[in-house]
């Protein structure tokens, strides 16, 4: 009896605190304060950027975001210079206007473009490289343990929605206006002014840029 009124009141004490809205907005101003930190390690950053909770960037000096970007939660932007004993040269840039849903992931040992007002939908995983090679020599080696493999930079256009839970490997580019269905596996070029959709994605439907 006592134990129970006793945690009655230390629920009624604790519930100004423990209250969704005040975590949300202690989250919030944590967010900004930590982006705006983040923010100052990038190589360069347009105005009026923002991101929502539980971002987390690497390598921030070989990264490059343009104006009025957004990203909700989730936001992992890596840009490796070494790994496994092996040196790269990242350059990881995003262009004006874009903007991120949650969850999506970009990693970087080559290079990585993005071009204006792109979007990618939620869950959506960006890379130009992968954990080593599939020679047979490679395969004797644990994944984590491989030195990382890129076959090329990936160049994703102006003006691209990017679906839910499609994931775009190295050596590939998108050309402008393009649409990738949602859980797609882009492993070669896309053209301009096109939806694609699939894995690996095929184009399954373009127009030319004065078709309405």
């Amino acid at each position: 009896m006592i134990r129970r009124m006793l945690k009655q009141l230390l629920l009624f004490l604790l519930k100004p605190v423990y209250n969704v809205t005040c975590i949300n907005r202690f989250r919030a101003v944590h967010t900004f304060l930590m982006w705006n930190a983040y923010s100052a390690t990038l190589k360069s950053i347009g105005a009026n950027s923002r991101v929502g909770n539980f971002f987390s960037i690497h390598g921030g000096e070989y990264i490059e975001i343009g104006e009025n970007f957004r990203a909700g939660y989730g936001l992992i932007l890596e840009a490796w210079d070494e790994y496994e004993g092996e040196h790269y040269n990242p350059r990881l840039r995003i262009g004006d206007h874009v903007v991120f849903t949650d969850y999506d992931h970009i990693s970087c040992v080559d290079s990585v473009e993005i071009g204006n007002y792109t979007l990618l939908g939620r869950n959506v995983y960006i890379s130009d490289n992968s954990h080593g090679k599939t020679d047979r020599t490679s395969l004797q080696i644990p994944p984590i343990r491989r030195k990382l493999d890129s076959k090329g930079p990936v160049v994703i256009g102006a003006n691209v929605w990017i679906g839910r839970c499609t994931t775009i490997l190295s050596g590939v580019t998108i050309g402008d206006n393009s649409i990738i269905g949602a859980n797609s596996v882009v492993t070669g070029n896309i053209p301009a002014n096109c939806v694609a959709a699939g894995s690996p994605a095929k184009v399954i439907k373009s127009w030319e840029e004065n078709e309405e």
